[in-house]
């Protein structure tokens, strides 16, 4: 199902697990300035942002999971099935298929509020990609190192959010999600202190009593809390290796592991890989189900003035 996380300390951070039953074979891929994008729409690229992130190339387009530009703005698209509609062309709109909308954003725009002023004019459409690959359903978080936003198009239009949480799982949306941290107020990093009966010598049995309560299931709306609880406490020192091992914490909180979500016929949903990017330097993290260790992929070791895909598959065995 998915959980994206946004992270700061010295640099500003973006990544996320993807959850899934199977891998389309994805890989680490960097789209330099030149390469040539034709829109549906009829608009043509021959220059934009240059951008890095787990991809799957498909008759030479990067169809991206998650990605950041060469400016430091990042985005990710996230499952939101039953709630995800896309509209048919409307005249006077940008209008970008839901598969070209993350290009679209990332390849022309610096910062969440360009993103904002292009949201704007954008129609996000149902046209699909291919008949092999038809519409995924899908919501989108859209940050920069100040702030970051929800994008959910539905059947009453496309609505934007402010995302004052950094954190986006899937279903319900957004609001649900933001209104939902309420029900959580009470959870705290800190000691239990006894509030139900201060007469009573009420001790605590074990440390971290302070978080009870906190949801533990697999479920997006308990994903969204804890990834939130968790990225919200973190602390790590400012340093690159500090600040990226703690970013791969905040997701390991949120992990899926084989055997616990069965979706029938012997398939099981399991976090296929999680990644951190560094907004600053273009730097791209990833590990995977199988595949601990953490591979580093640089955008500006890259000519970035080239026209054709940068591809590196996943390292996926340890």
């Amino acid at each position: 199902m998915c959980t994206a996380v946004t992270y700061h300390t010295k640099d500003h951070y973006f990544g996320r697990n993807l959850d899934f039953e199977f891998s389309y074979g994805e890989s680490v891929t960097i789209t330099p300035r030149n390469f040539p994008i034709s829109f549906p729409n009829g608009v043509k690229w021959e220059k934009h942002h240059a951008m890095i992130g787990m991809a799957h190339v498909a008759e030479g387009w990067p169809l991206y999971y998650d990605a950041v530009n060469e400016k430091g703005l990042a985005m990710a698209g996230l499952m939101f099935g039953g709630n995800a509609v896309y509209q048919k062309p409307e005249e006077g709109k940008d209008n970008i298929p839901n598969w070209a909308f993350l290009l679209w954003i990332l390849g022309q725009c610096e910062t969440v509020e360009d993103a904002e002023k292009l949201l704007e004019r954008i129609n996000v459409t149902d046209e699909p990609f291919s008949d092999a690959l038809p519409n995924s359903q899908l919501h989108w978080i859209i940050a920069d190192g100040r702030r970051s936003i929800t994008v959910e198009a539905t059947a009453d239009g496309l609505h934007v959010y402010d995302n004052p949480v950094g954190i986006l799982t899937n279903n319900p949306p957004f609001p649900f999600h933001l209104q939902n941290l309420s029900q959580y107020m009470h959870v705290t990093a800190e000691p239990a202190v006894n509030q139900f009966a201060p007469q009573v010598d009420i001790q605590s049995f074990s440390r971290g009593m302070g978080g009870f309560g906190l949801p533990g299931d697999l479920s997006s709306s308990s994903r969204f809390i804890r990834a939130a609880f968790v990225k919200l406490n973190s602390l790590s020192g400012e340093s690159e290796r500090e600040s990226v091992s703690q970013f791969f914490h905040i997701l390991g909180s949120v992990e899926q592991q084989r055997g616990c979500c069965h979706l029938g016929e012997g398939k099981y949903e399991i976090t296929i890989y999680s990644s951190c990017c560094n907004l600053d330097k273009g730097i791209y993290y990833y590990k995977t189900y199988d595949n601990h260790s953490i591979t580093t992929v640089e955008m500006h070791k890259e000519d970035l003035e080239g026209s054709r895909l940068v591809s590196y598959p996943m390292n996926s065995g340890e």
